[in-house]
């Protein structure tokens, strides 16, 4: 993030009066950042349309798994069947509450409560899997919301800390240092040694092509120790597959602790919503919460709230949507930034160009040439930026690299401008 910084930094600072400095020789292709999904839209819906090579069969898939996305979803039981089972507790009402027009979500202004930024939970330790151990009483995630008759686990707060300094050019710049914590706890304090990482939601682009990528592909790419000695060491993150029960490379999450869009999309339903799947057919009530135990509940172990049909669905428009286009390709300030990118070999974590493989459960995303900016491994990016808390192979330190695609239409999409894992950069130079 330091060398994405420095480039960012440079090309501001050298716009003026380096305007004239070449960049490398643009390949028209390269505005096709998703491959044959690439969308060309630069509107407030950029974020909103399907993959453009989907056949019919998909096509309607991703529009039903839209529908579901955008689903208010009300307390069981409802007359409404098959639109039931929200919470006992939960955080938002839809996906959509949290992925607005499918872009990014934001940390609260102000008193405001948390929208689009959400706790995670553990204790020192690990689960029968190898993955965070969840806090006793409150579980892996902090819910703010829950139905009537049952208390809310807590409301979580953030204060900001500012820090300033200056660019090799004298130019000042100011960076804040968020610190987290729950006030109104619903069923007493947190565990001692409780650890606390906030997460903001991602946008919901391209999806299915980084799972498309093979797990070769990414283990190529894995530097765990350095070996080339240029000071970057990325690692893949084994996490717990649900469906094949083993352990398989994490992709997904800030932390890459998800290994497949169906499982990311089963556990934030669960984990967002309250609503239960084939993959996690119960809900989220510690031992304690002894009135969320005896919520109602919309589904059960064999017919769960979220059917298969549903499921597969909302897979499909998760991994579907598609990539907007990238955009001023041959513009002289972009080759300017292309170049700076180089030299401050921000490529070597944010890989420009990759090919997807075999994946024959969505063929529309198989052998494309895509540039998501990602190597999609974890990084270590110090103590200033770390959370403290592990996650299956995570250290604290460590994150995964974000693809960059879709950055220069947030503003647009969703409104704001912060960014990285809990949105204390405001903007793209912090």
């Amino acid at each position: 993030m330091k060398r994405l910084l420095l480039a960012v930094a440079l090309t501001a600072a050298c716009s003026a009066t380096n305007a004239s400095v070449p960049g490398p020789e643009v390949d028209e292709a390269a505005s096709h950042l998703g491959g044959d999904t690439t969308v060309f839209d630069d509107s407030a819906s950029a974020f909103s349309f399907s993959a453009r090579n989907l056949t019919g069969e998909h096509h309607e898939a991703y529009a039903l798994g839209a529908s579901f996305f955008r689903r208010a979803w009300v307390i069981a039981p409802a007359t409404i069947e098959g639109n039931d089972g929200l919470g006992p507790t939960y955080n938002a009402l839809a996906c959509a509450t949290c992925h607005t027009r499918g872009g990014r979500g934001a940390p609260p202004v102000d008193d405001a409560p948390f929208v689009g930024l959400l706790l995670r939970l553990s204790v020192p330790g690990v689960d029968a899997h190898g993955g965070p151990l969840a806090e006793p009483t409150y579980g892996t995630q902090l819910n703010t919301r829950s139905i009537l008759g049952v208390p809310r686990e807590g409301v979580p707060v953030v204060s900001y800390t500012e820090i300033t300094g200056h660019y090799a050019d004298g130019e000042t710049y100011a960076l804040r240092a968020p610190s987290y914590a729950v006030e109104s706890l619903g069923f007493g304090p947190l565990a001692t040694g409780t650890m606390i990482s906030p997460r903001i939601a991602p946008a919901m682009l391209g999806l299915g092509l980084l799972e498309a990528i093979a797990d070769e592909t990414l283990m190529a790419n894995a530097d765990p120790d350095d070996r080339d000695g240029d000071g970057i060491s990325g690692r893949v993150n084994h996490v717990w597959n649900e469906l094949e029960t083993r352990a398989s490379l994490g992709r997904f999450g800030w932390k890459a602790n998800q290994p497949t869009v169906r499982q990311q999309t089963a556990s934030a339903f669960l984990g967002d919503i309250g609503i239960t799947s084939p993959i996690y057919a119960y809900d989220s009530c510690p031992s304690p919460q002894l009135e969320c135990q005896k919520a109602p509940s919309g589904g059960t172990r064999n017919a769960p709230e979220l059917s298969q049909e549903k499921l597969d669905a909302a897979t499909v428009y998760a991994s579907t949507v598609a990539v907007p286009a990238r955009r001023e390709l041959t513009s002289p300030l972009t080759r300017q930034g292309n170049a700076l990118f180089a030299q401050a070999r921000c490529s070597r974590c944010h890989t420009p160009r990759v090919e997807t493989g075999d994946f024959p459960s969505l063929p529309e995303l198989s052998r494309q040439t895509i540039r998501p900016f990602t190597d999609l491994l974890l990084h270590d990016m110090g103590d200033a930026l770390g959370d403290g808390r592990p996650d299956f192979e995570a250290t604290g330190n460590e994150w995964r690299t974000p693809p960059l695609w879709g950055i220069g239409l947030v503003s647009v999409v969703s409104k704001h401008t912060f960014f990285m894992h809990d949105g204390r950069a405001r903007g793209l130079g912090e």
